[in-house]
């Protein structure tokens, strides 16, 4: 039946445009694919053979979908796992299994669900610390005191449709036409520390203080979005603010509000935000889990609000997007002029459609219609959309409401060609967990042993204090001992488990690149973390190359000439050992270090296939960096490594010796903080 329902929507896609009745279809064989392929991985009472047998069999019609999902985009969205699923396709989900015999569940027939209950209303949560701010000062009220948007103007073109037109104008006007809004010169605000705003950071920073309030901030990747979005806020006092990111980026977002407004707190939602701070000026949160949260959002007192990735809400059927606009118009009804910013390097994915959702966010639009500022400026051309002339006018009147895109090559003066980006993440907590209990036991082992040589020396204790030299001659017995340790943790088998922990997440982030800045090349040392990150790509649907040591020659130069030539192979997922040197993949200007190195020279060597003679764009490694574990520490190590390098002899041969030293400066700081902790 699935079979044969796929081959009539592949069908009808080749027809023409697809309708309504084959997108529902479409869905149905999606869910049902979806439903029978983890049935049949479970069912005990199917033998191997027959198990390969169906999973082939689902995987030829996934394929199908797949290639068929191309042709459309509003296909693609429907094979997201959240979207949103009608009552239409319960409803031939529900014929489709009886017409085989198979009874439907009762999840499977459409009900109509009570008018005051959903599933996303019984999830919302108001964390105890919002509750106590709430009770700290229970005369919030909305801020009317500028004077709003006239909304009783009657305009010329009120009975134009304007929407398609205004999306249409981005598509016609060319010719060199700009993308940015005239910007003011640098802001004068110094950055706090030793940081240094670059001269178009500055500018966006100069726009806000002089009362610019919404942006769709697209500047490429790399251009510092991040550092740009803080500092109008404070410009603005758009404080409390809120940001909503991906899972990936949260930690490292609250990292960088340190950096730029440490005078600022910022909190971290995860979860149902047991542990945030109700009164922090800036709250950052994951698209995961906002749905958790949107109830008591809306009546926080927000003055600002960022969406990171602003791409992620472009379906306005999905729970995100809708989560996302509805925010933004609660924040527009009770403050006056809140700033709302989008950050994407690539607002456009699929196809113009796609600006709709930013637009809607930022207030320039709603369902149907331009919304007050951008109907007086459309008002002010006076053309309308049967006028050639519209379209640039129109253009232009969008971009000066906030369009900010500047490329690397515009700025490259102003930036470092080469520069590592520390990009911090929180574990699953499962897994979390268990490497901190690991770190914990490969404390204690140190510390025992410690102890014991202690004791045993003719001399006896030392009196008071640490005694450092035995510290480093245990971290060497440590160290000497890990090779033939079968038992327990050990510094290497500690780092292997952190990397595949966050190989997930790394592959996650090296796929946002992929979609937003073009060809990325993916670090790996150990293979188990290569396969979870193409497995991650292939679920994606991303193509990518793998180039490992396994492989022949012949094969190797195959898929390294499919990552150099091929537009569309996305990702070159690499050995770190095998890639790492002796190959040009300077067509990516980012890379992704999914594992630390034990030297500065690997992790250099690595970069440099990217950063090298005929690079025309300057070059981020971002480097995946697992939160409140060793794998922090160790990246501490490996940049002091560098730093003396750097002041020494830049290159040397040294150097590759020195991963054993950040293996022992690792043992050594694990064993002081333990032993410091002692009563």
């Amino acid at each position: 039946m699935l079979a044969r329902a796929v081959r009539e929507i592949e069908a009808a896609a080749r027809r023409g445009p697809v309708t309504p009745g084959v997108r529902t279809k479409f869905q149905v064989v999606a869910l049902m694919v979806r439903e029978e392929h983890a049935r049949v991985r479970t069912d005990p009472s199917s033998t191997q053979t027959h198990r390969a047998e169906q999973l082939k069999r689902l995987d030829g019609i996934a394929t199908i979908l797949a290639k068929t999902a191309v042709r459309d985009p509003a296909l693609l969205a429907l094979l997201a796992e959240d979207a949103v699923v009608s009552d239409a396709t319960r409803s031939l989900k529900r014929d489709m299994l009886e017409a085989v015999g198979i009874e439907p569940t009762q999840d499977e027939v459409p009900v109509a669900a009570p008018p005051t209950v959903s599933a996303t209303t019984e999830r919302r949560v108001v964390p105890q610390s919002v509750v106590s701010r709430q009770l700290a000062n229970p005369f919030l009220a909305p801020d009317f005191a500028s004077p709003r948007p006239s909304t009783t103007r009657s305009h010329r073109l009120a009975g134009w449709e304007l929407i398609g037109p205004l999306l249409s104008s981005f598509e016609r006007a060319g010719g060199g036409a700009s993308a940015c809004m005239a910007l003011p010169a640098p802001s004068s605000l110094r950055a706090p520390g030793s940081l240094e705003l670059m001269p178009h950071q500055a500018q966006v920073v100069a726009a806000a203080a002089a009362g610019h309030r919404t942006f769709l901030l697209a500047d490429e990747p790399g251009l510092g979005k991040t550092a740009q979005s803080l500092l109008a806020a404070e410009v603005a006092n758009a404080y409390p603010l809120l940001v909503v990111v991906p899972n990936v980026v949260k930690t490292n977002w609250a990292r960088e509000a340190g950096l730029w407004t440490p005078h600022r707190s910022a909190t971290v939602i995860h979860g149902n935000g047991d542990t945030i701070d109700g009164f922090a000026d800036i709250v950052v949160v994951n698209y995961e889990v906002l749905d958790r949260h949107v109830g008591w959002f809306g009546d926080f007192g927000f003055r600002g609000m960022v969406v990171d990735e602003a791409h992620f809400i472009k379906n306005k059927t999905s729970q995100r997007s809708q989560h996302v606009l509805e925010l933004s118009e609660r924040i527009r009804s009770r403050i006056s002029r809140p700033l709302l910013m989008a950050l994407t390097g690539t607002p456009l994915i699929n196809d113009i459609e796609d600006f709709r959702a930013i637009w809607q966010f930022l207030g320039w639009i709603d369902e149907t219609k331009p919304l007050a500022e951008l109907m007086d400026c459309l008002d002010e051309t006076g053309l309308t959309p049967a006028d050639p002339a519209f379209y640039p006018a129109a253009r232009s009147c969008v971009v000066d409401l906030g369009i900010v895109r500047r490329r690397k090559v515009d700025v490259a003066a102003d930036i470092p060609a080469r520069r590592i980006a520390d990009l911090p993440v929180e574990l699953d907590e499962k897994a979390g967990r268990s490497i901190r209990a690991a770190e914990r036991d490969l404390a204690r082992r140190l510390v025992s042993r410690y102890e014991s040589a202690l004791a045993a020396r003719a001399s006896g204790a030392v009196a008071g204090g640490i005694d450092h030299d035995l510290v480093r001659r245990v971290a060497r017995w440590e160290q000497k001992d890990a090779t033939a340790t079968t038992t327990g943790e050990n510094v290497f088998s500690m780092m292997r488990r952190i990397g595949q922990a966050k190989a997930g997440l790394a592959a996650d982030y090296a796929a946002q690149l992929a979609r937003s800045a073009g060809k990325v090349v993916f670090f790996a040392k150990h293979v188990d973390v290569m396969d979870i990150a193409e497995e991650t790509f292939a679920r994606q649907g991303i193509r990518f190359s793998s180039i490992r040591g396994d492989q022949t020659p012949a094969s190797r130069q195959r898929n390294i000439d499919a990552f150099v030539n091929e537009p569309d192979v996305a990702i070159a997922v690499c050995s770190l050992t095998a890639a790492g040197v002796g190959l040009n993949l300077q067509v990516a200007s980012n890379i992704v270090l999914a594992e630390l190195s034990w030297t500065d020279a690997e992790q250099t060597q690595a970069i440099d296939r990217s950063h090298r003679i005929g690079q025309t764009e300057p070059v981020i490694a971002w480097r995946i960096i697992a939160a409140q574990t060793i794998d922090a520490r160790i990246a501490e190590l490996i940049d002091s490594k560098a730093g003396l390098a750097a002041r020494a002899l830049d290159g040397s041969e040294e150097e590759v010796a020195s991963s054993a030293d950040v293996q022992h400066e690792a043992l050594v700081a694990l064993l002081t903080d333990a032993l410091s902790a002692l009563p």
